[in-house]
């Protein structure tokens, strides 16, 4: 792929009017690269993994990018990664700089690999993921997941897709 940028993401294909439809078709065993990439980073707090207060953080983080008009029309992706049980970081791609919002840039390069299935496989995908980058002749360096739909949505599309994004 070009640099910074991503897989099409339809954002019309709504009728939940909350989570769009994910079509994995052009995720799965891709290469991105970014060069300074723009992100805005939101922090949630878990308890041994589970998220406690992502809705409200993930609301509150879109509405201040939708506010600064920094969503792109398909370039939308939220690269989540767990430091610790006890909280993780999410970043949000955006097209400029978000007022009153943490800024983060990534450069590297990325592998991506799409499952499907319930949340609790991500330790599974995480090593399915790092065995299929080391086949490639890489190494991990950082591991992010891409969790497509929220719980509700998921549940009414039938299908949990999750994109596994590895710097390699």
């Amino acid at each position: 792929m070009e640099i910074n940028a991503l897989p099409k993401y339809d954002m019309s294909d709504n009728p939940t009017n909350c989570c769009p439809r994910f079509h994995p078709e052009g995720w799965d065993n891709q290469e991105l690269h970014f060069k300074e990439k723009l992100f805005v980073k939101a922090d949630t707090i878990s308890l041994f993994h589970m998220p406690i207060n992502m809705g409200s953080v993930f609301s509150k983080t879109l509405g201040a990018i939708e506010k600064a008009d920094a969503t792109g029309d398909t370039d939308f992706i939220v690269l989540s990664h767990d430091p610790s049980a006890w909280c993780a970081e999410h970043l949000f791609a955006v097209t400029k700089e978000v007022p009153g919002q943490e800024m983060v840039h990534l450069s590297g390069d990325y592998m991506t690999k799409v499952f499907e299935g319930p949340y609790k496989n991500v330790a599974k995908w995480d090593k399915e993921m790092r065995s299929f980058i080391e086949e490639s002749g890489k190494q991990v360096k950082k591991s992010y997941f891409f969790y497509t739909t929220c719980p509700k949505c998921a549940k009414y599309y039938g299908k949990n897709y999750v994109v596994a994004v590895s710097e390699v």
